[in-house]
């Protein structure tokens, strides 16, 4: 148990863990638990984490195994019914398709990881970009950086007062989130009746060449090879350096070879997507080439967030408040100031969401899917590895997810199988992706 004065664990009983609320672990339970909870952090080589690694496969741990599995799976059945799948034309229209989705898989992994849900992302996410779009074609036009910062701001203070509402009436968040989908719906409805002329027929038409330019631009070829150049010598340094302070600092770090296979993984994904993209794609005389921007775009949000998450004190409290919400409590941890903030970081996603999503589509109207939008952002985030329950799962994973659903919507798209088989094959992947966490779930606990 951690101390609510120095946030540092209390001293227990040698030859045992304390846990608030279990009961007490034996030193050698602990140290099975944390040998196969974080392999590249306790193996010596390359040999003894492929090892460790095996035995959290076998005791349900398998990570992102499954979803790459399945991704690769759904991949090359569409591949072998469409052979233009894996055209260089139809891997940017998914690049593009996928941006918007796994934006919004990301927002709702912030309060899927404290056990809670937001049902109102995806109209949040369109107030966002009815607000960013209706600022920038008014007759004075805003400044694009204004529109864009504003539209943030008015959705992640959407979210934050859902949070709010959450933690000091102590109602679900399924009911407050649900309430503010049918709400949501409603301000955007009105939203268009009061946009006058800008929202005529219900559209309001995206004609700022900054944010249509998200996602329908494209980097050029030359400018593709050296950001990824850039990114993989900067991931590079970065893990490197970190693992060399890690030992001087006498803690635990992952092999060298270990970090150089996925630093080769990285590069060769970046190497493959680049080389396919940059393809010309236009049968015309004007060539249509290059990585569309939004793949930086997204990139960059999930660094940003997996370091969020991952290496700072407000990413460690999600943690430890969906894993256990009583011991971080006693630990000195704010519950209430926790879930007020995942919220708000669900909102602020939503209205980059908002944007992206009109940027894709050219327009914003006021029949935007939210309901079904919000189903995708559960269902990719799940697929990708968060838990349900709480405490378990990563941004990269509910990118992951997120792809998996983008590819599912593109190939049925292609197939000509309309949204019947759209939603059909999200069902399954779904359901596979709940079975999957409840046996790790259900494996874990029997170890």
């Amino acid at each position: 148990m951690s101390s609510p004065e120095s946030g540092e664990p209390a001293q227990d009983e040698p030859g045992s863990v304390a846990v608030a609320g279990e009961p007490e672990t034996t030193e050698a339970e602990a140290s099975e638990i944390a040998l196969t909870s974080a392999p590249e952090v306790l193996a010596g080589s390359l040999g003894e984490y492929t090892r460790i690694w095996l035995r959290r496969v076998r005791n349900g741990e398998s990570g992102a195994l499954p979803v790459i599995i399945g991704l690769i799976i759904i991949g090359a059945y569409f591949q072998i019914r469409e052979p233009a799948f894996l055209s260089a034309g139809n891997i940017a229209n998914l690049m593009t398709q996928a941006g918007f989705i796994i934006t919004f898989c990301m927002a709702q992994t912030f309060p899927l990881l404290l056990g809670e849900i937001d049902l109102s992302l995806g109209f949040n996410a369109g107030i966002g970009g009815a607000v960013a779009l209706w600022m920038v074609a008014t007759a004075h036009p805003f400044p694009t950086w204004a529109a864009i910062v504003v539209a943030i701001a008015v959705c992640t203070a959407i979210a934050a007062i859902e949070g709010l509402i959450i933690v000091w009436l102590r109602i679900p968040s399924f009911v407050v989130t649900l309430a503010g989908l049918l709400g949501l719906n409603g301000v955007l409805l009105w939203l268009f009746e009061k946009t006058g002329s800008v929202g005529l027929g219900g559209v309001i038409a995206d004609h700022n060449g900054f944010i249509n330019g998200l996602v329908s631009s494209n980097v050029s070829p030359t400018a593709g090879w050296i950001i990824l150049i850039v990114a993989v010598a900067l991931a590079a340094v970065y893990m490197i350096f970190r693992d060399q302070r890690r030992r001087r600092n006498g803690l635990a770090a992952p092999p060298l070879s270990v970090t150089i296979l996925k630093l080769a993984f990285v590069a060769a994904v970046g190497l493959a997507l680049v080389l396919i993209l940059n393809h010309n794609r236009s049968s015309g005389v004007i060539p249509l080439e290059g990585v569309p921007w939004v793949v930086p775009v997204v990139i960059g949000l999930t660094i940003v967030m997996s370091i969020l998450l991952g290496r700072t004190k407000f990413g460690r409290y999600m943690y430890a408040v969906g894993g256990n919400a009583e011991a971080a409590r006693r630990a000195g941890v704010s519950l209430s100031r926790i879930r007020v903030l995942a919220f708000a970081m669900c909102g602020l996603i939503a209205g980059i969401t908002g944007i992206l999503y009109a940027s894709f589509l050219g327009s914003i109207s006021n029949n935007i899917a939210g309901g079904q939008y919000v189903l995708y952002s559960v269902a990719g985030a799940v697929i990708g590895g968060v838990s349900l329950f709480g405490g378990r799962g990563r941004i990269t994973g509910a990118v992951l997810g997120g792809f998996v659903v983008a590819v599912i919507y593109n190939g049925v798209i292609l197939l000509g199988l309309g949204a019947a088989g759209q939603y059909i094959w999200t069902a399954a992947v779904l359901l596979a992706a709940v079975t999957l966490d409840a046996l790790a779930r259900r494996g874990s606990t029997v170890t």
